[in-house]
């Protein structure tokens, strides 16, 4: 009895460590597989600023890093982990794989990530192994004779042609039913009674002299009117918004990501023009970002028609960038940016007098233009504008000593704490024009 209870005993502790084994097994198998998801995560976080999956960067691509190391390179995890924690050493081993990319890669030696175990690189080769996500059918950009991407016109023309051909056929048809009306009254023996013209109504006008010149007073003024709002206009062009070469969208860079203005119009701080960004400002970001996120690409597509990856190629061709060396090729293209705020030649403004000196915000000339996809003219850049902003700007005294004085002896002449730049001299005519 006691070896039969014995036994029992015995092969349920066996059956329960087996359980615990095969459990503990299959946890280790897991964890040795990695995690993508994690992987993911700390892909974006540690080395993504180097590298990407499926194109060469400042690295190599790390697409099944680990399968094409152990079938071309015959190297395992343990060189990968060796080389990740610290690749300086790996190179000063004399590893010849490790010397291999350090002299491809002009003698550049990857940063060394001792923080991440083993665990974690595990992960990131999970993610690194997982296969790429199918690419999504992409919308037919509609682009119109501009290209500007609105296919709004061809659907009016369309319209507007319906709409002529509509009245061309209703105007035939009452013309044919004034015919047949005609020949029915003509079979019956009806006499169709025409009405009598009479005086006819501009000789009627002529001869009323009050009417003739209270209509020709109306007439003058109206005309100066509309003449005169011409001629106003000449020269502003408030809303002007022309299709630049290579679409950029001030919405993505000055918007979501908050890139200041001045870090691309640096001349702005310094100098009288606010100066046109050089191509090399585009590429200190763009040598890595070579596409935009998924869901920015669709509503690129979608609301705005433009292709943003298609624009970020036309600035490496621009520049002459090659993408899979990642290196300049000097074959570049000039870009022919059209001008969009122009002032005329008798007219001063000197940017840096208004950003560093007066503190003057961009968006108060240019407008909200973290919203703007397309930039345009926001304001009317004309002189009654400037002279109202003067008017009503106070002018920025602290830390700057070179208003003191002046301050101090213009804020008793108008007995005010704060002095407009009107009052600073802002109206004088040699200010602007000289």
């Amino acid at each position: 009895m006691t070896q039969v209870i014995y036994r029992k005993l015995t092969s349920r502790f066996l059956n329960l460590g087996l359980v615990i084994l095969l459990t503990f097994a299959t946890t280790v198998h897991a964890q040795d597989g990695g995690d993508p998801a994690k992987g993911k995560s700390l892909f974006n976080t540690n080395c993504a600023s180097c590298h990407q999956l499926d194109r060469k960067m400042t690295g190599p691509a790390l697409r099944n890093i680990e399968k094409r190391l152990a079938d071309e390179q015959g190297l395992g995890k343990d060189w990968i982990y060796g080389w990740i924690h610290n690749s300086s050493g790996v190179i000063k081993s004399g590893d010849a794989y490790a010397n291999e990319i350090y002299n491809e890669y002009n003698g550049t030696a990857m940063t060394a990530f001792p923080q991440l175990s083993e665990t974690d690189i595990d992960d990131i080769l999970a993610y690194t192994a997982a296969e790429p996500p199918a690419p999504e059918p992409s919308k037919k950009v509609v682009t119109g004779g501009d290209g500007s991407g609105s296919g709004g016109g061809t659907s009016n023309k369309l319209i507007l042609g319906a709409l002529a051909l509509l009245f061309a056929l209703l105007a035939v048809s009452l013309v044919l039913v004034r015919q047949t009306l005609n020949r029915f009254a003509d079979a019956k023996g009806i006499e169709v009674v025409k009405k009598d013209k009479g005086t006819p109504i501009w000789k009627a006008f002529a001869q009323n002299q009050f009417l003739v010149l209270v209509t020709s007073i109306f007439l003058l003024l109206a005309g100066a009117y509309f003449v005169y709002g011409y001629l106003m206009q000449v020269g502003v062009d408030q809303g002007y918004e022309p299709v630049q070469p290579i679409h950029y969208s001030h919405r993505i860079h000055a918007g979501d990501n908050a890139i200041d203005c001045k870090y691309c119009h640096s001349s702005a701080r310094v100098s009288k023009q606010s100066g046109i960004p050089s191509l090399n400002v585009c590429m200190n970001c763009h040598k890595s970002i070579y596409q935009v996120a998924d869901e920015t690409q669709q509503m690129g597509r979608d609301e705005y028609g433009v292709d943003y990856n298609a624009e970020i190629q036309k600035l490496y061709k621009a520049v002459g960038w090659d993408e899979d060396e990642q290196n300049y090729t000097g074959d570049t293209q000039p870009v022919k940016w059209i001008r969009i705020h122009n002032l005329p030649d008798f007219a001063y403004f000197n940017h840096s007098q208004h950003v560093s000196v007066a503190g003057v915000q961009c968006q108060e000339c240019h407008g909200p233009v973290q919203e703007m996809e397309v930039m345009y003219q926001y304001s009317p850049l004309t002189m009654g504008w400037c002279i109202n902003c003067h008017r009503e700007t106070k002018v920025k005294v602290e830390g700057n000593e070179y208003y003191t004085k002046i301050h101090e002896e213009l804020s008793k002449k108008y007995g005010v704490e704060e002095l407009t730049a009107a009052q600073m001299g802002g109206l004088e005519c040699g200010k602007c024009h000289y």
